[in-house]
């Protein structure tokens, strides 16, 4: 199920680039609904029995979307964010190919994913950072980082794509997409779900699980016997 999790991760990014370049339809979009909501009251209409069947129509693109890679400023109640690019890139722990490749895919949209949680024991939010390609939102480097004396420090990384960190109830759950020969990106066979705690100064892998993805078996037609009698 975390696999899921993972691949939805990645289709709400892919939506969010998206949206830089179609604001203006998601604009018509809700100023039509608005005024057809307008000619229903000024009929007297007595709501959506009176219209018939529902409506098919897509309105996904009208309502706000949030995820946790939003470089915007947070909501009152929510934790102080930081620019996660210039943090990657001031990191002298972050490879110099990863930090090269970190470009804008859309606009001013770069390519992260960044979460917020309590997973170290601090006085402040961690700060969890995916960093993936534009194309196919393929993880390539994770990282998080502590706030110590009120300078975030690298306290754990890992650049073995395809890689995907989450924090989970105060843990953090690492999952590594496994292919085989033959996978394409958007199918690998299975995964592994690395589960860390931290402990002390460090995070130590407490558990390991491996999961496989079920494939659609095509196996063609049966074989023909022959007859060589």
């Amino acid at each position: 199920m975390r696999g899921l999790g993972i691949r939805a991760s990645r289709i709400r990014r892919a939506l969010r680039l998206l949206k830089a370049g179609s604001s203006a339809i998601a604009g018509l979009a809700a100023l039509g609904l608005f005024v057809g909501a307008l000619a229903s009251c000024s009929a007297g209409g007595t709501g959506a029995r009176d219209e018939g069947p529902a409506r098919t129509d897509p309105v996904g693109s009208t309502q706000p979307t949030t995820t946790p890679s939003e470089s915007a400023p947070a909501a009152s109640d929510s934790p102080t964010t930081v620019n996660a690019v210039r943090l990657v890139k001031a990191d002298p722990q972050v490879s110099t190919d990863i930090k090269r490749d970190l470009k804008p895919c859309v606009a001013n949209e770069y390519p992260v994913d960044v979460s917020y949680g309590n997973l170290t024991g601090g006085a402040s939010n961690d700060v969890v950072v995916n960093v993936m390609t534009c194309g196919d939102a393929v993880g390539i480097g994770t990282y998080v980082y502590r706030d110590e004396g009120g300078k975030y420090q690298n306290v754990f990384q890992t650049e073995e794509p395809p890689v995907y960190a989450e924090i989970d109830r105060g843990d953090l759950v690492v999952t590594k997409q496994v292919y085989e020969k033959g996978d394409s990106v958007a199918s690998p066979s299975g995964e592994e779900v690395l589960t860390y705690r931290w402990s002390g100064d460090h995070f130590a892998q407490e558990s390991r699980i491996h999961n496989d993805y079920s494939h659609a078996v095509d196996g063609g037609a049966s074989p023909v016997p022959t007859d060589e009698g």
